[in-house]
């Protein structure tokens, strides 16, 4: 129980019933907001992928996939996603789409090596994005107009959310705050990559962290990312390193850092093969999506995901995830929310 974070005298703003309508009033309205601000198609996305592919999210490469033997197909293995991070650049590449256009979609899944607490859950559904870029596009310039775009859609639905219940008063910044973990690592050099988070979000209240994944001066990276979709390695013209980020809020429920996206500009090829020799794994350059991206059949693109139910449990003034999302959890967890007037759905 040490993992789950008890407010002070909490007590939702909401009644369960205006809980699940506000929860399909956010999701309604951001998902139209972000498609109209990036030029998104809505599509259909798979639940699962084909074992051996390399299509599948490898997350921080230690997390094990669900999966099972599919009898009609001689006993395939099939995984379910951790996220559409590859898939969706496919997606994008078979539908020949202009730069500048691109697609989103809901993706679902299961991540059965999720740390449960407050803000992890074991079913994950986020919006998963992906947009259509040319090579000149792959700088912190455009990744910031990105970013920027986005965080005006979590503004307006804010406001959206504040003009339907009166009493969940606006909070978000006007501007969002960009800073590499590089100068964060500089700024609180004795303090852990979360508890710098925790600094930072609380300082500016909403913030875009950059450079996730690559070694930072102190030889550690400031979060894991997977070697193959998110471009890490490459150098910016400060002479950092990394072309993605995480954007978080101060989450003033749980006094603490809330990440609601992680996205960034996507490999290419030259960028892949340097990632994979990084972390050793050159062996994937095999695999189908890996052989497609090295031989430049796939589109540059830039994409993410922005969590469904976090977003919902920020805006909703929320202290669990399990108030805007079913999933399950341990008996003792339960208890000790019932107790303290949290309702988990």
């Amino acid at each position: 129980m040490a993992r789950l974070k008890i407010p002070k005298k909490y007590k939702s703003l909401l009644s369960v019933k205006e809980t699940e309508h506000a929860i399909i009033m956010i999701k309604d309205f951001f998902q139209l907001t972000l498609s109209t601000e990036l030029n998104l198609t809505r599509v259909t996305a798979p639940l699962f992928v084909q074992q051996g592919t390399g299509l599948n999210d490898d997350l921080n490469g230690v997390e094990r996939p669900v999966s099972f033997h599919v009898k009609d197909m001689d006993e395939q293995t099939m995984e379910i996603v951790h996220s559409l991070a590859k898939w969706k650049r496919i997606k994008i590449t078979e539908l020949d789409l202009k730069r500048g256009f691109g697609i989103y979609t809901d993706m679902n899944a299961i991540r059965a090596d999720e740390e449960l607490d407050n803000i992890h859950s074991l079913y994950v559904d986020q919006w998963d994005w992906e947009m259509v870029i040319s090579d000149e596009d792959r700088t912190i310039d455009f990744l910031k107009d990105v970013v920027k775009k986005i965080y005006r859609c979590l503004k307006r639905t804010e406001f959206f959310i504040y003009d339907h219940f009166s009493h969940i008063n606006p909070i978000l910044p006007e501007e969002i705050t960009f800073i590499h973990a590089e100068d964060l690592l500089k700024e609180y050099p004795n303090l852990s990559s979360k508890d710098r988070e925790n600094e930072v979000a609380k300082k500016y209240g909403a913030v875009f962290v950059i450079g996730i994944g690559a070694p930072l001066s102190n030889g550690s990276p400031h979060d894991g990312r997977a070697p193959d979709y998110d471009d890490w390695i490459s150098e910016t013209p400060d002479g950092k390193h990394g072309l993605n980020g995480d954007l978080l809020v101060w989450n003033h429920v749980l006094e603490s850092a809330f990440e609601l996206s992680s996205m960034g500009i996507r490999v290419s090829p030259e960028s892949l093969r340097r990632q994979l020799q990084s972390r050793g794994c050159t062996e994937r350059e095999k695999l189908y999506f890996h052989k497609r991206l090295l031989n430049g059949e796939l589109a540059l693109s830039i994409g993410g995901g922005i969590g469904q139910s976090r977003l919902c449990m920020y805006f909703l003034r929320k202290a669990h995830i399990g108030e805007t999302q079913v999933s399950s959890w341990p008996l003792s967890m339960i208890k000790e929310c019932n107790k303290n007037g949290i309702k988990l759905l």
